[in-house]
């Protein structure tokens, strides 16, 4: 809605102004007499009417329109009203077809393996045992993966553990989580470092992998004729048409990819196209036979383009009233678009998304510095749910830190350094009053909270956490503030903020990945926990579009939950959060 709210608003428009001009002209009167209405075009003096589908084919004849006025929103008829998506029902009956659920006609199966070690290589293969194996038609053999092809996934699996394959981890073979965390460490020791600081903190935060419910899969068809058909779940359909026919060595027009509904995509599915090219890869092996290509849970979560680790140092000096006058962060991560858009590499070679959130504060501090130092290992990094979300974490934390310094309460410290007008003052003020801030609450339970802009909208979140003897955390309610300019569809963006809530809570609570011996250490659901039905705390959605400007909604929500979540831990044990997953840290005796 973001990226093409403008563009369709205005087809839509010219498309209108063209269907009347059609009716106007089959009736022989000025178009200005006509009027429309639900689909129905009314010319006023006559009264007759004519639908949109009667004079479409006319309407598709005229020269469409320089320049439309679009409607004013305060004329918006649907937009800015609920309404019901209609793939809704077809979800609950299982009917749309995923990447996964592809059928063709005498349609192969692979399974794939991949190097563990990134960045390695096939170094040989034996695979005599698997190509006896009932069903199998081939194994593949490429630099970077080995592919069993056989009549169905299954024995295409078993096949492939069969195999006998010896990789070549190549220089990366010894990397480990330490020997990455000391890297990072070594980004932030550079000299001239600032000592004097009244209050100063490092956080941290792991690579995590996207953990989609639907693992990569891509189906490819190399037809006699030279012609390719690639089904896949995607999110961009054109960088996956751009890496299949590169692949294929074959003209654009001689590729035709079909975009699947995708179980899950956050990022992963929309920069690398590695599935792509595999399938295609694939196929090529097999010319004329459409081949599904689906990856394992195991190759899934050992094979991702992870949310980059990170270690933050932040110093701040306070006046004598508690005032913060002076802030300087140092940031060292790795960059995601050196690995996949180095194009966009600003002045100096900054990664936008490794420095946002602390280089663009809305608060208002005299002295600023954020120093960035990149460095990329061997494990790449990709675009997951709101790039560079952990810095959220990191700034509204601090600033928390900061507060309680200050001997000032976290609500009034933050509002006290944004402007009147800024719309981050806006949505904080908004979850503050919706969730009762300040307001009494239930034995036991505490609240926390953070404001962050991003994605072009801006949002606030208010929470209610509870830490048991056992030190177990329980989030019990989620009050979350967005303004996005406009809002379309309330119902979705509402529906947007719990799926950012449980998508992320994850991340605080459990999930990590961890590298040893070059690869990645976990593998499936029962050492990368998602959570549970349960612990879906309640999330209550308070939208206060302010128009002018459209905003986004699919990501602003995760941005202030971290922090939320780590700062009502705080209130509830006085021990503060600096690194995640929880499941690290010792919260008994709350």
């Amino acid at each position: 809605m973001r990226s093409s709210q403008d563009y369709v608003r205005k087809a839509g428009a010219a498309a209108r102004v063209m269907l009347v001009n059609a009716a106007a002209a089959r009736w022989k009167v000025p178009a200005s007499e006509c009027t429309v209405e639900r689909g129905v075009i009314t010319h006023g003096p006559s009264r007759r009417t004519l639908r949109y589908g009667e004079v479409a084919a006319e309407a598709a004849r005229l020269q469409p329109p320089q320049d439309v006025a679009l409607r004013d929103p305060k004329d918006w008829k649907i937009a800015g009203k609920p309404v019901h998506r209609f793939d809704i029902p077809d979800k609950v009956m299982g009917k749309p077809v995923f990447g996964v659920d592809v059928v063709l006609p005498g349609m192969l199966h692979a399974s794939i393996a991949q190097c563990p070690v990134f960045g390695g290589t096939l170094k040989s293969l034996d695979a005599g045992a698997a190509e006896k194996m009932r069903g199998v038609k081939k194994v593949v053999r490429e630099t970077d993966f080995v592919a069993v092809v056989a009549d169905s996934w299954w024995r295409a699996d078993q096949a492939l553990q069969k195999l006998k394959i010896e990789w070549d981890a190549g220089a990366n073979g010894n990397v480990s989580s330490e020997s990455i965390t000391a890297m990072l460490r070594e980004g932030l020791a550079a000299p001239n470092l600032p000592q004097a600081r009244k209050v100063g903190a490092e956080y941290s935060s792991p690579y995590l992998n996207h953990a989609t419910m639907e693992p990569q899969t891509c189906t490819a068809w190399l037809k006699p004729e030279g012609f390719l058909e690639v089904w896949t779940s995607t999110q961009n359909g054109e960088a996956s048409m751009a890496t299949a026919a590169e692949t294929a060595g074959l003209p654009l027009e001689k590729v035709e990819v079909h975009k699947m509904m995708l179980g899950g995509g956050f990022g992963r599915r929309g920069g690398p196209q590695d599935f792509v090219r595999q399938g295609v890869r694939i196929a090529m092996a097999m010319p004329g036979k459409p081949v599904k290509m689906m990856w394992s849970r195991e190759e899934d979560m050992q094979h991702g383009f992870y949310r980059p680790a990170s270690i933050v140092q932040l110093k701040a000096g306070l006046d004598a009233r508690g005032n913060l006058i002076a802030m300087h962060t140092r940031i060292a991560c790795p960059s995601i678009l050196k690995v996949l858009m180095p194009q966009a590499l600003g002045n100096g070679g900054i990664d936008f998304t490794a420095v946002r959130t602390l280089s663009d504060m809305p608060y208002a501090i005299p002295n600023q510095q954020v120093d960035y130092a990149m460095r990329n290992g061997h494990v790449p990094v990709g675009f997951w749910r709101a790039p560079g979300q952990q810095n959220a974490f990191y700034r509204e934390c601090f600033i928390d830190e900061l507060a309680v310094a200050a001997g000032r309460d976290p609500l009034e410290y933050r509002l006290a350094m944004l402007k009147p007008s800024d719309k981050n003052r806006l949505v904080l003020e908004a979850a503050a009053k919706a969730a009762s801030w300040g307001g009494s609450l239930a034995p036991g339970v505490h609240r926390g909270l953070a404001v962050v802009d991003g994605f072009g909208s801006f949002a606030a979140m208010v929470a209610e956490v509870s830490v048991s003897a056992k030190g177990e955390v329980k989030v019990q309610r989620i009050v979350v503030a967005i303004d996005s300019g406009h809002v379309v569809n309330p119902d979705t963006c509402r529906a947007q903020a719990e799926g950012n809530v449980i998508y992320g809570l994850g991340s605080i609570l459990y999930q990590e990945n961890n590298v040893k011996n070059g690869r990645i250490v976990e593998s499936n659901f029962h050492d990368f926990r998602l959570p549970q039905m349960a612990e879906m705390p309640k999330v209550e959605t308070v939208l206060v579009p302010t128009g002018g400007f459209w905003g986004g909604h699919g990501e602003p929500a995760i941005l202030p939950l971290t922090p939320a979540v780590c700062n009502a831990i705080f209130a509830a044990t006085g021990k503060r959060i600096r690194s995640l997953p929880l499941r690290h840290h010792d919260l008994r005796g709350a």
